[in-house]
């Protein structure tokens, strides 16, 4: 089943009752609300006059509900995810933490000759020429110590956006990078959810290092993920134009909220992203057990 991904941009108090998630509005007018949820994969918290219980917190987490919280800016400032990923999740954590440097030196490789060869499909789509790109993925070797993902990036972010704006990528930049940072976060989430859900630490990355982020694997796996929200902005682009998405507007974060349940293709199936990328983060479970070589990601 599909999981839900549901978004607070007003007052609310959520609470439960019959593993269900109850929303009450302060307007007396509205009426109370209630979702199954075993039917939700992903929260967002924008509004800073929302309160939610305790108890609610804890029966979303015991369901594996990635929750969301935003700041003033309704941007995306925290992640809630449950600490119990399953009864072997020990023996997990063991294998991941044992892991070689061969190993994720090789996984690295992976993953960055699918998102070079995804970010290169986004740029055929649209009209670029690409043969240097699809070179580059081919190129890149165990750890990719010749940086073909830097020569990638900057190739791709200098033509993605061409045709509206001189763009530079950056968490502050100017826009699109406002949809970009909202589109990511989604994303970020939802691979962290289907992370815990394999049994894996988040936090433990296999190239990112950072000491203060709690969710460096979350950071690697999400890579190859990353062109289909730049594909999705590139969309909101032609719709609206540049000056409309000078706001995050909720028109605009109904679109990116879609995030979990855009169609990724595997060489053998199609499946939502939500469905996707526990798909992922199963076979690199299995990779640390010293099961499989090969990490399973989708081509756009």
């Amino acid at each position: 089943m599909i999981k839900r991904t549901l978004a607070f941009s007003n007052p609310a108090y959520l609470s439960h009752s019959n593993k269900q998630l109850t929303i009450t509005f302060p307007e007396k007018e509205k009426a109370i609300v209630t979702v199954p949820i075993e039917d939700i994969g992903v929260l967002v918290l924008e509004n800073q006059q929302i309160t939610i219980s305790h108890g609610c917190i804890a029966a979303l987490l015991e369901k594996n509900v990635a929750i969301i919280s935003c700041d003033r800016s309704h941007m995306p400032t925290g992640l809630f995810l449950p600490l119990d990923g399953g009864s072997t999740q020990t023996e997990r954590f063991r294998y991941q933490i044992e892991a070689s440097l061969p190993l994720k030196k090789q996984l690295w490789m992976q993953t960055i000759q699918q998102k070079i060869y995804n970010q290169a499909r986004v740029l055929e789509n649209i009209g670029v020429e690409v043969d240097n790109m699809k070179r580059w993925s081919r190129s890149v070797r165990s750890g990719d110590p010749d940086n073909f993902e830097g020569r990638a990036a900057a190739f791709y972010w200098r033509h993605i956006f061409s045709e509206f704006t001189d763009f530079y990528r950056g968490r502050a930049g100017q826009p699109p990078n406002n949809l970009l940072n909202y589109g990511y976060a989604i994303l970020r989430a939802a691979i962290a959810r289907a992370l815990v859900s394999s049994g894996l630490l988040p936090t433990l990355g296999i190239f990112h290092r950072n000491k203060y982020n709690a969710y460096c694997l979350a950071d690697d796996i999400m890579e190859p993920y990353r062109p289909y929200v730049d594909q999705m902005v590139y969309n909101i682009l032609c719709d609206k134009g540049l000056g409309g998405i000078a706001e995050l507007t909720t028109d605009i974060k109904k679109i990116l909220l879609q995030i979990p349940v855009l169609d990724v293709q595997f060489e053998d199936s199609t499946s939502p992203l939500l469905i996707g990328v526990s798909r992922t983060t199963a076979s690199l479970a299995r990779c640390f057990e010293g099961l499989s070589r090969k990490i399973i990601y989708p081509e756009i």
